[in-house]
């Protein structure tokens, strides 16, 4: 096999690049790449596919199109490879080709975020504001994260920080105009100078500065209260993996009164792409009981969890085991997949659950039958 002269001079500088957790480049790799050497350019491109889909999932909400993006992206960059000219390095310009086609995905969606329009699932028996209607909203898989979630700083680190990642900031940042969106992600999220900034989206210095200033406004005005800050949070604690196990154990056992005692007073749970919510302890537990008890026409049957995590939030796979009746009874003994829990956990209590349709369980490797 012919080893041509960029091959071992990449090679070399991936190696120092996973030292330094630096974006390697070499000159001669991005020449040949420019110049349509194709094994040069999936040298370049292919180390940054992941960062890059983290990047489009942040911008879009929706993994499935951000995946879409990514290759959308490596077609452009390699039909326009001979308009890079070297001012930036070849990963601030994929950057660039992959934001402007997240914004062509938002300009041509016209997806816009407002509260539910329909009244929740239970009467929660007092006023309260409904939660952001996000029907394209996706989670994803940590598997998916951990080529940024294991390295401890630099470029990786700052493409997935957990406190950006989880549904509440996604949530949140879909409520900025698109180019303040890109703006705040790309300052605030990956630490781009302002200059590299305006750079990416074809503007001045002021105007990244004035956007960033209003998106960082609104922002605060959508997070949880107990995120405004969107602080750096810690890891999964002992005591959260603790309270994911009773989660789990509450559903199996149809255990209201536990389950009770997991749940936050003012516990959200929103179902995308349903236009289905609630808000409350006492509503959910009214929808739980309903769920747990035989003979209700809400009664789902027996229950199985299997823990995960996605968003890098805890998570659970739920299934079910349905009544026995005439037409499911080659179905006895089976647990079909039913729906996926994301959590979050703040002060030793669940204060938000997103619930996912089982379509997303095989990103996850998971079944969608139990034995």
């Amino acid at each position: 096999m012919v080893v041509h002269g960029w091959q071992r001079r990449w090679e070399v500088a991936v190696a120092e690049d996973r030292a330094g957790d630096r974006p390697a480049e070499d000159a001669a790799v991005v020449d040949a790449a420019v110049a349509g050497d194709e094994g040069a350019f999936g040298a370049l491109v292919e180390p940054l596919r992941w960062e890059l889909r983290v990047h489009c999932y942040r911008m879009l909400g929706s993994y499935d199109d951000a995946e879409d993006v990514v290759q959308e992206t490596f077609l452009r960059a390699w039909r326009r490879r001979e308009t890079y000219e070297g001012r930036s390095t070849f990963r601030a310009w994929l950057y660039k080709i992959a934001t402007n086609a997240c914004l062509d995905v938002i300009g041509r969606n016209r997806r816009r975020v407002a509260p539910y329009q329909v009244p929740p699932l239970v009467d929660p028996g007092a006023p309260t504001q409904p939660p952001a209607d996000v029907p394209w909203l996706q989670p994803v898989p940590d598997l998916l994260l951990e080529p940024a979630a294991d390295s401890a700083e630099g470029p990786a680190s700052a493409a997935v920080a957990r406190e950006t990642i989880e549904l509440a900031f996604l949530v949140a940042i879909q409520h900025l105009p698109p180019r303040q969106r890109a703006v705040l992600i790309t300052r605030d999220v990956l630490g781009w100078p302002a200059t590299e900034t305006a750079a990416l989206l074809e503007t001045s210095v002021a105007s990244v500065k004035s956007a960033l200033q209003r998106a960082r406004a609104t922002l605060k005005e959508h997070l949880p209260r107990r995120r405004e800050d969107w602080a750096p949070s810690a890891e999964p604690s002992a005591d959260e993996r603790a309270l994911l196990r009773r989660y789990v154990q509450a559903h199996q056992r149809a255990d209201l009164g536990a389950l009770a005692g997991m749940l936050a007073e003012d516990v959200r749970m929103t179902m995308p792409p349903h236009p289905a919510w609630l808000v409350g302890r006492e509503a959910l537990l009214t929808l739980s009981g309903q769920v747990f008890k035989p003979g209700s026409p809400w009664y789902h049957g027996r229950w199985r969890g299997v823990v995960t995590g996605a968003n890098l939030q805890p998570a659970v796979a739920h299934y079910v085991e349905h009544p026995m009746a005439e037409e499911t009874r080659n179905l006895a003994g089976r647990f079909r997949a039913q729906v996926l829990d994301v959590l979050r956990i703040d002060d030793g209590r669940i204060t938000a659950i997103t619930s996912f349709e089982p379509r997303c369980f095989a990103a996850f490797g998971l079944p969608l039958v139990l034995p």
